[in-house]
């Protein structure tokens, strides 16, 4: 699994083991041809209709919480648990996908993952009590968190570089449109129907999805006879749970939930170094859980970064605005939701255009113009008081899906295409654990900045609607002070190819289906 005996560098690209994770498409890289054929673009199709779903599925709740807790009488700090627990399965699940992508072919995998989260679905559906109803979400995650990794893999094995950029524009359509329709759609069902229709709505399409795609997708890959590292997946559960778990809470106002938190976040750190010290040693003979060996290329690193800081800076408004609209300006949830869906579309058009725009000029044009569109959005939300007209909010957040489209697609593909064949699943799921640590880090900096702006604010004698204003305009200060990143690091960043598409595979590599 992972990369082979051979050392693997930044100065030396050049890898293909014979029995390496992403050589088992039908096609090398090498040979693939500029139009990909009917099953290839099959796949990926059924993968991008599925990833929708799962991630619909991920923020249609969210408005609901307040419902539940007088549904199943239970207090503010447990029903949040119901989002902090998928958020915590996230974390622990998709470092194992690496591990899974490498190991099965994708019918397996996708009929794990489908599995997992139409049954976590059903099961929500018909929840009779809150701890069924926090399981199903549980269950739910662990196929949630194969999906992402699966589709991004799959794109990598199957798309040449050239195209990449086209092709990864559909997959910032799914993590666009899919939370920006999410809240809308749920405030359309709770408006006349009951809560348990979020996800009785959301299940048959879930198993369709699954049907077709386990007579669909190719499930002749072959793959290296690989043991699973029990050790790292010990390690991980507390390394990667405990991030998300410290950073969620971190910003709590509950001076002993703000104590737990940081007690979390350093035993996880602890775990993270051991976890990362392992895997070290485990890649040397293809053993690892998580290969490591993407980070040695400097474009993946920077992608990274860059990926982090617009999550925090993404949070800035998915997290602080509805936040804004409700409790600054009265509105309900239904109307909050209709505000903020026509940003979310606009970005899931624009997608895959700046995607076949990234195959030509690459990511440096893009990404500087977008990073700097996002910062001076953001600090124009810092203006924002009770009488600011919402036409000029809703315009303010077309601005900004436009920057954001400038960023995600080519932050996406210029991290990923570097890679090597061998590390695509790694990479992949890295790529997926930081943005989940990149979100939980920035709902905790900028909801703790926005409580304390808020409390600061109300001891100088400002009234409750002034104070909170205060306090949300301290919040998008500081996403908008952590967008100015993006810019510096996109300088760094160059249009770069995979390895695999300009070199030749080692000898016996594999490449049939």
């Amino acid at each position: 699994m992972g990369a082979g005996p051979c050392v693997l560098s930044p100065g030396n690209p050049r890898y293909f083991h014979p029995q390496a994770s992403g050589s088992t498409m039908s096609l090398s890289p090498l040979d693939a041809p500029d139009r990909l054929s009917a099953r290839d673009r099959t796949t990926i199709t059924v993968l991008l209709v599925s990833a929708f779903v799962v991630i619909l599925n991920e923020t249609i709740m969210n408005v609901a919480l307040p419902r539940l807790m007088e549904e199943f009488q239970v207090s503010p700090s447990a029903i949040q648990w119901l989002a902090t627990a998928f958020m915590l399965t996230m974390s622990v699940v998709i470092p194992a996908t690496g591990y899974l992508l490498t190991r099965f072919p994708i019918r397996t995998v996708f009929i794990l993952a489908m599995s997992l989260f139409a049954a976590g679905t059903l099961l929500a559906g018909i929840a009779p009590g809150f701890e069924i109803l926090l399981a199903a979400r549980v269950v739910q995650a662990s196929g949630t968190a194969i999906m992402m990794p699966l589709l991004m893999t799959t794109i990598l094995d199957l798309v040449p570089s050239n195209r990449r950029g086209a092709v990864m524009g559909n997959v910032s359509i799914v993590i666009s449109v899919a939370p920006a329709i999410g809240p809308t759609l749920s405030g359309l069902i709770l408006h006349s129907l009951s809560w348990r229709f979020m996800f009785l709505f959301v299940l048959p399409i879930a198993v369709i999805a699954l049907i077709l795609g386990a007579r669909l997708l190719p499930g002749d890959r072959k793959h290296a006879p690989s043991k699973l590292s029990v050790p790292s997946v010990l390690l991980s559960i507390p390394a990667f749970g405990g991030l998300v778990y410290g950073l969620s809470g971190i910003g709590s106002p509950d001076a002993q939930t703000h104590l737990i938190a940081v007690i979390a976040l350093g035993v996880s750190l602890v775990f993270l170094a051991c976890f990362v010290v392992l895997q070290l040693r485990l890649q040397r003979k293809d053993a690892a859980l998580l290969d490591m060996r993407p980070f040695l290329h400097r474009q993946f690193t920077l992608a990274l970064a860059l990926m982090v800081m617009a999550m925090v800076a993404l949070f800035g408004v998915i997290i602080l605005l509805p936040m804004y609209l409700q409790n600054v300006r009265g509105l309900d949830v239904l109307v909050t939701g209709l505000l903020m869906l026509p940003g979310g579309l606009l970005m899931g058009l624009l997608a895959p255009w700046v995607g076949k725009l990234f195959d030509k000029v690459g990511p440096r044009p893009l990404l500087i113009p977008g990073g700097a569109l996002l910062s001076v959005i953001l600090f124009s939300y810092t203006q924002l008081d009770a009488h600011t007209p919402l036409p000029m909010i809703i315009g303010l957040h077309l601005l900004m899906s436009i920057a954001l489209a400038f960023i995600f697609t080519p932050a996406f593909t210029a991290g990923l295409n570097p890679l090597p064949h061998s590390l695509h699943s790694h990479g992949s799921a890295v790529l997926s654990t930081l943005q989940q640590l990149g979100g939980a880090a920035g709902t905790a900096l900028l909801v703790g900045v926005m409580s304390a702006g808020t409390v600061a604010a109300a001891a100088t004698g400002k009234d409750q609607i002034a104070a909170q204003t205060s306090g949300f305009s301290s919040g998008f200060m500081v996403a908008a002070c952590v967008s100015l990143g993006i810019m510096v690091i996109a300088a760094f960043m160059g249009k770069e190819s995979s390895s695999d598409t300009h070199k030749s595979p080692a000898k016996g590599s594999v490449a049939v289906h």
